[in-house]
């Protein structure tokens, strides 16, 4: 082959390289842009979280009580809600009783209610004393929030007849829906008491060598176990606290009911049930009991019939791994996005976040 005739091939070669290398370039800048916009659009939405999140109290902000749940409706046709309507919404069990929302719509103005009925054996001896939040929201400029506390001890429901001027409804319209939704938190029940599973009381006082007062009823245990199953009673115990001397504490802004429930799961005792399991959570953290967060878990991922939109936010709140896990291994549409995060994103890290972003991407990618 002459020189000619090489230089000319060389040259082919040469320009087929380079339009091989340009069609490369071209083709990976629109990968890489394509990346960029999902990424983006990605760190867009967690931005706009991480806002959200921001004005969720820390935990050691929240109330001490961890009797806390929603009760939610929206009223999907507001057109059709005439003059002389009501709602009366269906009822959901929250610790031993349940409760529902009544809405009605009088002349001038929207009203709701909260209504509870107890579980109990002897209904005319319970009180619930509660703080209730109401609030309608559409964003940060249509908001109506009021609250109040109250007690409840009857079959009457405590609320708002003119919660807003029906004038005013449509602010508070987002596809012509209306969403309304109660934080209910619990401060304090009385005649709710379940089956003891195991006494704490004077029968065993000569087992013991510590008497844990709350709220005037006496506990008499041994320092021993709980400081094996609790690191906060094992320091409360040991020699660097004057406590660690007496024989007699009181512990604050803790439910008598609550503690008998951590005591018999710490025992040995299958205390928990969908409307104790929350209570001994709560304490459990409080306490750092970790065999008692585990058994915990183990009820909430196999025993449960807690909707999973509860189950995740427990799973978030108190950190269980595994509860978690299943709760988005259990997630297949928008829709279950949708229901299992809620309006208020309290305690979502970054991480889990981000795997709610990468589903919602893959769904709508399909």
């Amino acid at each position: 082959m002459t020189n000619t005739r090489k230089d000319q091939k060389k040259t082919e070669n040469d320009e087929m390289f380079e339009k091989l290398k340009a069609a490369m370039t071209a083709e990976t800048e629109k990968i890489e842009n394509s990346h960029n916009r999902k990424f983006d659009e990605i760190a867009e939405k967690i931005q706009s979280m991480e806002k959200s999140m921001s004005k969720v109290p820390k935990l050691d902000e929240k109330s001490k009580s961890s009797k806390n749940f929603v009760l939610k409706h929206i009223i999907k046709d507001v057109a059709d809600f005439k003059e002389g309507n009501w709602i009366k919404c269906e009822r959901e069990q929250h610790f031993n009783a349940k409760w529902f929302l009544q809405i009605m719509r009088n002349e001038s103005h929207l009203g709701i209610h909260v209504f509870c009925e107890p579980i109990v054996p002897n209904k005319d001896e319970w009180s619930i004393e509660t703080k209730l939040e109401f609030k309608m929201i559409v964003n940060d400029d249509n908001s109506v929030i009021k609250t109040f506390k109250c007690c409840f001890d009857d079959d009457e429901g405590w609320g708002y007849d003119n919660f807003v001027k029906w004038v005013d409804i449509n602010n508070y319209l987002v596809d012509n829906k209306l969403t309304i939704e109660v934080k209910v938190e619990i401060r304090k029940m009385a005649g709710f008491g379940k089956e003891i599973l195991m006494k704490f009381d004077e029968s065993v006082a000569d087992l013991s060598d510590i008497v844990l007062i709350v709220n005037d009823r006496k506990f008499y245990l041994s320092k021993y176990f709980l400081s094996l199953q609790s690191s906060h009673f094992k320091t409360l115990f040991s020699g660097k606290f004057n406590e660690s001397q007496k024989n007699k504490l009181e512990l604050k802004d803790i439910d008598p009911d609550d503690f008998q429930n951590f005591l018999e799961l710490i025992h040995g005792e299958s205390s928990n049930d969908d409307d104790t399991v929350e209570g001994v959570l709560h304490l459990s953290e409080m306490f750092h009991a970790p065999t008692a967060i585990r058994r915990c878990e183990e009820f909430l991922l196999e025993k449960s019939k807690k909707k999973s939109e509860k189950k995740f936010k427990l799973a978030l709140r108190y950190g269980l791994e595994n509860l978690k896990t299943k709760c988005l291994s259990e997630i297949t549409t928008i829709s279950d996005i949708q229901s299992i995060v809620s309006s208020d994103p309290k305690e979502m890290d970054v991480q889990t976040a981000m795997i709610l972003l990468q589903k919602c991407l893959s769904f709508s990618n399909k």
